[in-house]
């Protein structure tokens, strides 16, 4: 089958449920303002959306985020190869919607012609907060120290709105990174997840004030009864009075309205439990800085699958595990 367009690709989603909000045709509109390629490929009821970076000398790269979408049958990767070829991937690299528990990719799940991949693009371990319930048990559920929080924020008159100021979470967000020792993205990547995903229902951008002052931001997305809280930045005063708690819980309380069951608090140190929680007391580098704070919302810890990596250059694929850092 041909590749498919964007509207016939959302009609496919149609028919499926829980779909990943990186396999949405929204998502492949997004990242292809910013130089991906987007290809959409549909066989035997199961597809992927496949994004493209270019890479030297004409060659690039094929990734399929959170998917494929209905099962991963033979016809489809026989597909997919023939995309990568059409677009000279040196390799593909798929990060499935599936959690580690739940597959035993050593012993037959992982697709034949694919091998365990040593760099990941989006993180593996994150907590997924069940929004089951009525608005007491999930407070119930929380650490007594953020449900206190929440609460702190509340009685102190912090104030959480949804806006279309996205230049003014883009301070937050540069206040942030230069805090807390990260690269930020362009304003204009704020706006554009805002432009495509707002008006569409599946986004919304949340400001935290107190007196007209800006805390705290976050941008929350939704699809299928699934949210995801993807970027959050915080300023560096009135810190007291816990802003950041507030602003989780009311993205809580919107996607709950969106009708969503589970929001995923996206990403946390790539370690067991155990060690988790032996050692964020005395941690803050890297992911490790939001893990306290994460943890407080009484989600549960999950691990995803993958990534699995399909080789098509095998020198190309080389350099890019040296470059990555991961190599061996």
């Amino acid at each position: 089958m041909p590749e498919v367009t964007a509207s016939e690709w959302n009609a496919f989603l149609e028919g499926h449920s829980a779909v990943h909000l990186l396999q949405t045709a929204a998502w492949g509109d997004f990242k292809a303002a910013f130089g991906w390629e987007v290809a959409r490929q549909v066989e035997d009821n199961c597809g992927a959306q496949v994004l493209f970076k270019r890479l030297p000398l004409g060659f690039s790269f094929g990734y399929i985020p959170k998917g494929p979408v209905g099962g991963i049958e033979a016809s489809l990767w026989q597909a997919i190869d023939k995309l990568c070829q059409k677009h000279r991937a040196a390799f593909l690299k798929v990060e499935p919607d599936l959690w580690q528990d739940l597959v035993t990719e050593s012993s037959g799940d992982l697709p034949q012609g694919f091998q365990i991949g040593t760099h990941t693009v989006q993180p593996l371990r994150t907590i997924l907060v069940d929004l089951c319930g009525e608005e007491e048990e999930l407070l119930a559920r929380m650490k007594q120290k953020t449900r206190y929080n929440i609460r702190l924020a509340q009685k102190k008159g912090v104030v959480v709105h949804p806006s279309s100021q996205v230049d003014r979470f883009y301070e937050l967000m540069t206040t942030t990174g230069a805090r807390d020792g990260f690269g930020v993205h362009s304003q204009a990547y704020f706006q554009q997840a805002y432009d495509i995903f707002q008006p569409l229902g599946m986004g919304e951008l949340l400001l935290a004030e107190f007196e007209g002052q800006l805390l705290a931001g976050l941008m929350v997305f939704q699809h299928q009864g699934r949210a995801w809280y993807l970027y959050g930045a915080s300023s560096d005063v009135q810190r007291n009075l816990m802003p950041s708690y507030l602003l989780q819980w009311e993205a809580m309380l919107w996607a709950r309205q969106k009708g969503c069951t589970s929001y995923d608090l996206w990403g946390v140190p790539d370690e067991p439990e155990a060690l988790l929680e032996e050692q964020f007391p005395s941690r803050s580098e890297g992911l490790w800085g939001v893990y306290r704070f994460k943890r407080g919302f009484g989600g549960q810890l999950r691990r995803a699958a993958g990534p699995w990596d399909r080789v098509y250059h095998s020198l190309l694929y080389s350099l890019y595990r040296m470059w990555a850092g991961r190599d061996g």
